[in-house]
């Protein structure tokens, strides 16, 4: 038995008895070279987060009364990340960019400025997937893991107000009625819905809100600087871990223009998933929407954009005046919708409300349209 082993455990035991947990500690990374306000921004973060519940490793710039590993570029000091991942010798690392592979994309944690509420912004780095559909489904089911890894045993999810958002709560519908363990969140308008909008962005309504990356990046840089003129995040936990399948480096992004506080929230995010182990938590989800048809609903987006022989010239039937409105159509199949109506001598036009698109038709066909949209599965 080597006297480093030794040591090592005496020093595990002598920082259990000083804290209380006689569990192995955690230990998390942070990258030190990168950021627009120099390394000693991100030590800081280290050493606000550095309370004693986990350990803090540095990699790239050290400093004193941490463990660390000094390299002199970027790009060594991300081989060294990898090499302590990979061999366990740290349990996640927090950093400022790394290249995730398609089908991994990161989970974000802000909190709301309208009630000082912690949301999960799914995602907010990576690509899902590369269908706009798919990636934010498989976004909901990584929102979902990575908020129970971090304790809240069933998370509500809504869905952001965006384009795609009907046909993904279609989806999601589908796997909660065929088993799929989860709650929707309401709206806090009052026509409510698990599509949300913008007020409860600000409020936090949902535990987790799902979203495509690109917004959910902007979003992040909003709620994380928008007291700050935007150079310097100052609040939140960071863009979060990289979240897939099977996907099993616990690598959490931050912004180069992220500052000390959300560095030191990162770390503690950082901790939260290792202890929760949000990979094996990914898996089981993932395991579990499969087992409620998920592969089947990705299959049949693929056959909704496949191109098709020949395109079926639909007439309109005689124009009439259309004051009614019927929404819950997604707005990337809003056109075809329209269609299937006049296929079936409704006339109707397309139009845009308040919350989302509309297809107009006359108060007197209503029923009839209803009936039409849901029998050719535009609406539920």
């Amino acid at each position: 038995m080597s006297n480093k082993f030794i040591s090592d455990v005496l020093l595990e035991v002598a920082d259990a008895i000083e804290s209380g947990n006689f569990g192995k500690k955690i230990k998390v990374g942070l990258t030190t070279l990168g950021s627009e306000h120099g390394s000693e921004n991100l030590i800081n973060g280290a050493i606000l987060a550095n309370k004693g519940d986990f350990e803090i490793v540095l990699i790239g710039k050290g400093a004193e009364g941490f463990t660390s590993y000094e390299t002199e570029t970027e790009d060594e000091m991300y081989k060294v990340m990898e090499q302590l991942l990979d061999s366990k010798e740290i349990d996640a690392c927090v950093t400022m960019h790394y290249n995730f592979p398609i089908g991994v994309s990161t989970v974000g944690r802000v909190v709301t400025p309208g009630r000082g509420r912690e949301m999960y912004l799914a995602t907010t780095t990576g690509t899902s997937a590369t269908d706009r559909v798919e990636a934010m489904v498989r976004n909901a089911i990584y929102g979902i893991a990575t908020a129970k890894s971090c304790g809240i045993a069933k998370p509500t999810v809504g869905i952001l107000n965006l384009d795609g958002a009907r046909q993904v709560e279609k989806v999601l519908l589908s796997l909660k009625e065929n088993g799929y363990d989860f709650d929707f969140a309401e709206s806090m308008r009052a026509d409510g819905g698990s599509v949300m909008r913008g007020n409860d962005l600000l409020i936090g309504v949902p535990d987790v809100m799902v979203t495509d990356t690109l917004t959910g990046n902007l979003l992040m840089k909003v709620f994380s600087s928008f007291n700050t003129g935007g150079d310097f995040e100052a609040q939140g936990f960071g863009y979060g871990p990289g979240i897939g399948e099977n996907y099993d480096r616990r690598v959490l992004i931050l912004s180069r223009a992220s500052g000390t506080p959300v560095v030191a929230n990162a770390l503690k995010y950082a901790f939260e998933i290792a202890k929760g182990e949000v990979n094996v938590v990914a898996r089981e989800e993932y395991k579990k929407a499969v087992s409620c048809g998920l592969d089947k609903e990705f299959a049949e987006l693929k056959s909704k954009k496949a191109p098709k022989e020949a395109v079926e010239e639909v007439v309109a039937p005689p124009k009439e005046v259309v004051t009614e409105g019927i929404a819950g159509v997604d707005i990337l199949d809003l056109e075809d919708a329209v269609k299937a109506l006049w296929k079936d001598g409704i006339y109707a036009e397309s139009g845009m409300g308040c919350t989302g698109p509309i297809v107009m038709i006359a108060p007197d066909k209503l029923d009839a349209a209803m009936e039409c949209l849901k029998k050719n599965d535009f609406i539920k």
